[in-house]
């Protein structure tokens, strides 16, 4: 008898274990499929919002460029900013880590010139990247030996989006895009700009 109930129960048993293990992994199999879907959208959804962002030519728009140097002794430490707007195109040098601001030009801007600008920069990836956030999208030491490029879309003086990169291969940032092209474009907004960033020798 002993023998009788045991040949019973254990195929019963194997029955059920196989049964939840192949719940077990129908579940984990939603999961990814679902769960991916959901990451993929929300990735979808940022980019095409940065680029509706970045294309808008309302007049409390802008994007700017920001670029740091090496980080050495705040006598020695360089960056700069390009900020352009619908009405404006400013550039901005500084020296140390306070910003001290070495040499500055300001010239006005028109919203068709903007347009111009905008789209040339969507057509150089700007916004393909896939923004990082947390200690991810911290950008404070990094790239020690070399530049770091952040690139700004703010409506409002609010930062909207902010995609980087860096010239240290450790460190590629959230940018997919070429550093150099997008660079000129900022640069090629203020006349004479190339040559006090080529002075300040990164």
């Amino acid at each position: 008898m002993a023998r009788y109930r045991t040949s019973r129960i254990l195929p019963t048993i194997l029955t059920i274990i196989v049964i939840l293990i192949a719940i077990a992994g129908l579940v984990a199999l939603a999961r990814v499929l679902f769960g991916g879907a959901s990451d993929t959208d929300d990735n979808v959804s940022r980019a095409t919002s940065a680029q509706q962002q970045l294309l808008s030519t309302d007049a409390n728009r802008s994007v700017s460029m920001t670029v740091r140097g090496p980080i050495v002794a705040d006598e020695n430490f360089r960056s700069y900013s390009i900020t352009i707007s619908p009405s404006s195109r400013q550039f901005n040098a500084y020296k140390g880590y306070l910003d001290t601001v070495t040499n500055q030009q300001t010239l006005t801007n028109n919203a068709q010139a903007y347009s111009q600008f905008v789209h040339a920069l969507n057509k150089a990836n700007l916004t393909k990247g896939a923004e990082l956030t947390g200690d991810a999208n911290n950008v404070l030491g990094v790239c020690a030996t070399g530049s770091l490029y952040q690139f700004f879309i703010i409506d409002d003086a609010q930062t909207q989006h902010m995609f980087w990169a860096s010239t240290c291969k450790g460190s590629p940032g959230s940018l997919n895009a070429s550093i150099t092209q997008l660079a000129n474009l900022f640069t090629a907004q203020v006349p004479g700009s190339a040559d006090v960033i080529t002075a300040l020798n990164f």
